[in-house]
């Protein structure tokens, strides 16, 4: 059956993906872009959604996706750390948890001085409150 010039492909998945493949996967014109593929595709055969159906097949391909141009925007170029002038004024802080208990205690504070890239350690328990750990805090630091 012929519609506008060409042949009408029924809705025959297993036939229209066998087209796709003559036409795609041949060294003489395999892996072309899209575009390319769709023009000589329906040059003679036509279905509805066939470029939805090329672009799936070509999704699938693994050797089209490695050559595939990316089309990403580069990243833009690094920009250095601001320079760290005081010391405790950039910390770092974290909790090392779930210890085992020793001396009451089975939690560390972990305090990191950026400037210095110096560590410092605070054993105290998890049900420690907000208030406790300021005054740990000020008390250790």
């Amino acid at each position: 059956m012929l519609q506008e010039g060409k042949i009408y492909i029924p809705k025959d998945e297993k036939l229209r993906v066998e087209i796709i493949q003559l036409y795609h996967d041949v060294p003489a014109a395999g892996h072309g872009g899209k575009w390319k593929m769709t023009e000589l595709i329906t040059r003679n055969y036509w279905w509805p959604e066939v470029t939805k159906n090329i672009e799936k097949y070509m999704n699938g391909c693994d050797m089209c996706q490695r050559i595939k141009n990316m089309t990403e925007a580069l990243t833009e170029k690094l920009k250095l750390s601001k320079v760290l002038e005081r010391p405790w004024i950039y910390l770092m802080v974290d909790f090392i948890t779930k210890l085992p208990l020793v001396a009451g205690k089975n939690v560390i504070l972990v305090v990191y001085n950026r400037l210095s890239k110096m560590m410092y350690f605070v054993a105290t328990t998890e049900k420690t409150s907000a208030g406790r750990l300021a005054r740990l805090f000020r008390d250790n630091m």
